[in-house]
């Protein structure tokens, strides 16, 4: 693919809003992760909420969107003047010359939830103020943001588990190649609810600890919550010095199981293989991978497999699910934005809470942050169903 300048980016995880909050957390190894508080959940486990989400308050012509995650996409969009970049793009190329790519596994399913507590007691109708359209249903966080911006051109939102804000930008990718659009924001937003941390529990995916991803101990996720855009046009033919580029991006589907991983992480490999194709690059060009690393005994295990059989020992990788919480469908943009600080700040991030690499897994895993210069960073992004994609970003020389 041809190279793409991410000219704008931000992220707001657990972790504090926008890119200094992020920086500074990885760079001190911090973790937002926190005992479950959430709402009227009652489970022994910890989550990475993002602070102040309920203050929020939408445009009032937009208040029909009103749900957590829409005030969360609302947070984000705001966060390091993102949004002040995206109108200045729209002016210059148009509304309709501008996309909007998202993804999300949950959306506003917590409005959903909200609503079931107000029933009829007597017909069971949800309340007459209940939306679903603009709330619990995927497309609701595309169409917000559509309508934030005044937007005409395409939108869309891409929900496969946690590859949902990865893949978005491969999506966007391919419609700045056949030229229906000059810029794309892509990204994606995940809220906290009910479903997510009360689903995962119930199939033993959850730790009563923060997640310690490729820990010999590790035994499940702590579910977080982020919101995470990038601002994506064509780069010109010799980008400024420092610039962020998205180099490559690749996607599989393996289809192994429900919500297992090939054992062999079949369709990791290929997702990488595809990225580093679509980037033109070799293993040995990458200077850091940022894993998918949820924590659970089989994920870490097939993803170790995979990078191993492509990387060997060499590459320095890292999880970040320790700082952030597995944020799922904004796992991938989250995890994105971290690679582009990591090309941008000199940084190769560690893995908070992980102690203890994993024997059995032979990659060159850190569990500190230390000062680095990587040039390219592959991002790994893998969904239940064996949907996948991996992203390579790049810094100008």
């Amino acid at each position: 693919m041809s190279p793409l300048l991410l000219s704008a980016y931000t992220a707001t995880t657990c972790l504090g809003h926008g890119l200094d909050a992020t920086l500074a957390g990885l760079r001190e190894g911090r973790s937002g992760l926190t005992p479950c508080a959430f709402e009227s959940v009652e489970l022994a486990t910890w989550i990475g909420e993002v602070a102040a989400v309920d203050q929020q308050e939408l445009p009032a012509a937009l208040a029909e969107y009103d749900c957590r995650n829409n005030r969360l996409v609302q947070l984000g969009l705001e966060a390091d003047g993102f949004a002040e970049r995206v109108r200045a793009t729209i002016a210059r190329y148009g509304k309709n010359r501008v996309g909007i790519f998202l993804g999300t596994s949950t959306a506003g399913i917590l409005q959903t939830e909200l609503a079931y507590r107000r029933r009829d007691p007597l017909s069971g109708a949800l309340p007459a103020d209940f939306n679903y359209r603009t709330t619990h249903n995927s497309f609701s966080l595309a169409a917000f943001a559509r309508a934030y911006f005044g937007l005409e051109g395409p939108a869309m939102t891409i929900s496969t588990a946690c590859s949902s804000s990865a893949k978005v930008f491969a999506a966007a990718a391919r419609q700045l190649a056949c030229g229906s659009i000059d810029a794309a924001v892509v990204g994606g937003a995940d809220s906290l609810c009910l479903t997510t941390l009360y689903g995962f529990a119930s199939l033993q995916l959850t730790s009563t600890r923060p997640c310690r991803p490729y820990d010999a101990a590790r035994d499940g996720i702590s579910v977080g919550e982020a919101a995470a855009f990038a601002l994506l046009e064509r780069a010109p033919a010799s980008p400024a010095a420092g610039a962020v580029l998205l180099l490559g991006a690749g996607e599989s589907s393996d289809a192994y199981h429900m919500s297992s991983p090939h054992p062999e992480g079949l369709g990791a490999k290929m997702a990488m293989q595809a990225a580093l194709r679509s980037a033109g690059l070799q293993p040995d060009d990458i200077d850091y991978l940022n894993l998918h690393g949820t924590a659970t005994p089989a994920n870490d295990a097939a993803e170790g497999k995979a990078v191993a059989a492509l990387f060997g020992d060499r590459v320095p990788c890292s999880s970040t699910k320790g700082a952030t919480g597995h944020t799922l469908g904004a796992a991938g943009a989250v995890e994105a934005v971290i690679c582009a600080l990591a090309l941008t700040d000199d940084l190769l991030p560690g893995s908070p809470h992980s102690e203890n690499i994993d024997p059995t897994i032979p990659v060159r895993y850190l569990l500190k942050a230390q000062p680095g210069k990587p040039r390219r960073a592959l991002s790994n992004s893998f969904g239940f169903g064996g949907s996948n994609c991996s992203l390579v970003l790049g810094v100008a020389e």
